[in-house]
């Protein structure tokens, strides 16, 4: 009921029609039409169908519509009508296991779905004295971060790297193995190609089975691109207004602040930094604050973030980065290395772990750091053979505990980790860092060999 009054209040006559005054570039000019920025309309031609389009701004006298397909065939004069002026999404449970476009319709050949339930496509975050804290991990399924870099639910993580390091193949790692209810995902922007490489090689039958995958290709409108982004959170909310832990993945949150950028620069906006125009810096929080814990349920977000020339600094990184709980940065180094997932532990946080974790996995997690620290900073000295062993104790351990602290942060694609699991390698891999900081403050008796082999946890009966 709350639902149908809220579209009525939204509601405007829908004979408001205008006619196109001009095209330039991607927009067309619209004279005479009285609708709301956000508002849908309908560019009628001469022949063919109707080309549908989004008022994005107003310029003198005239509209600016952004379409959603092709101008090819409008002219000077042609109506545009308005359809409606509130966007809504049609949802439900029938939703899960499907692959639909940015206005939720299914796109994968299958049955149309039973879909009661209708949300709107844009919301306001939940208010900041309603939310609770986030006091209970999410399993991710990576080791690396559920071990070092827990994420809580309700938590919005970021994962920054260049292109080609593996983002998309560590979100379909999470999506498989993690311990969310329900998975949201949405693909912003990418490759026609990658859809279904990530669909069924990534996600697979099992991770496909319990979500809903929302589609914008990157040869579709920026108008296409940016409403993906904001139908994959408002499915997201929707479960979460059910009670559900839900893990939302975005891939990439870069190319839906690219897509803006078009719009913007269409509609007459001024480039700022690095040619983005200040809507670009104005929809992220708008769209990154709607995650998060409710009195109802959680959104446990992570955002792909593809990083410019690799740089962390450049605006859309530096941007996102400020608005999200912690980030996880995968390494192009640690990739050319064979080492997956390339998460770089030393440059990624989890600003929430110590709210989540247990004391001794804290401990663990700073003892793991510290190690990686200490070979990281005298790296170039041990590659050429001038480190003298006994010169720094804790140089000596890392280099011991290189090998098995290595292994522990691997992970092939198809091996499945839990929670449980990857806190259990963690605390036996502490251990071991202690024995054989005891073994080496120790000098060796006569006789006995000086170093000790080290097993890896995986050996030591530690289920990952």
């Amino acid at each position: 009921m709350q639902d149908l009054v809220e579209q009525l209040a939204s509601a405007m006559p829908s004979a408001i029609t205008g006619t196109v005054v001009r095209t330039v570039g991607m927009t067309a000019s619209v004279a005479g039409l009285s609708a709301p920025v956000g508002a849908m309309v309908e560019i009628e031609r001469h022949s063919g169908p109707a080309v549908p389009a989004e008022v994005v701004g107003f310029r003198d006298e005239l509209s600016i519509v952004y379409p959603l397909g092709e101008l090819i065939g409008v002219r000077r004069g042609n109506r545009v009508r308005l359809v409606h002026t509130a966007a809504w999404l049609r949802v439900g449970d029938d939703l899960l296991g499907r692959v639909v476009d940015s206005h939720a319709v299914p796109i994968d050949g299958k049955a149309q779905p039973s879909l009661p339930q209708r949300v709107k496509l844009h919301r306001e975050p939940p208010e900041a004295m309603s939310r609770p804290r986030i006091s209970a991990p999410l399993g991710t399924g990576i080791r690396a971060i559920d071990a070092l870099l827990t994420c809580g639910r309700g938590q919005r993580m970021g994962v920054f790297s260049g292109s080609g390091v593996g983002k998309s193949v560590t979100l379909g790692m999470m999506a498989r193995y993690t311990s969310a209810d329900v998975i949201v995902v949405g693909l912003i922007g990418e490759r026609g190609r990658e859809v279904n490489d990530f669909i069924q090689r990534d996600l697979g039958p099992a991770g496909l089975a319990r979500s809903v995958v929302v589609v914008a290709t990157s040869d579709q409108p920026a108008v296409e691109r940016v409403r993906a982004a904001f139908t994959a959170t408002a499915i997201a909310e929707y479960f979460r207004d059910q009670g559900r832990d839900v893990l939302l993945l975005v891939d990439s949150v870069t190319r839906f602040a690219q897509a803006q950028r078009e719009i913007g620069l269409a509609a007459g906006e001024p480039p700022t930094t690095r040619g983005l125009p200040p809507s670009v810096f104005g929809l992220l929080p708008k769209l990154i604050e709607r995650a998060g814990r409710s009195p109802r349920g959680t959104i446990t977000a992570f955002y792909a973030v593809l990083v410019e020339a690799d740089d962390p600094n450049e605006p859309i990184s530096d941007t996102v980065r400020g608005l999200l709980d912690g980030h996880t940065w995968l390494s192009r180094k640690l990739a050319s290395q064979g080492h997956y997932p390339a998460v770089d532990v030393l440059e990624s946080i989890s600003r929430l772990m110590s709210e989540v974790a247990s004391p001794e996995q804290l401990e663990a997690a700073t003892t793991i750091r510290e190690l990686l620290a200490a070979y990281r900073d005298h790296e170039d000295v041990i590659s050429i053979g001038a480190y003298r062993r006994g010169s720094n104790a804790l140089v000596d351990l890392a280099i011991e505990m290189r090998e098995p602290i290595q292994q522990f942060l691997r992970q092939k694609v198809a091996e499945s980790v839990t929670l449980e699991g990857s806190r259990a390698a963690l605390l036996h891999l502490a251990r071991q860092c202690a024995q054989r900081r005891q073994a080496l403050a120790q000098p060796p008796s006569r006789g006995a060999p000086a170093t000790a082999a080290v097993t890896p946890a995986s050996a030591q009966g530690v289920k990952p």
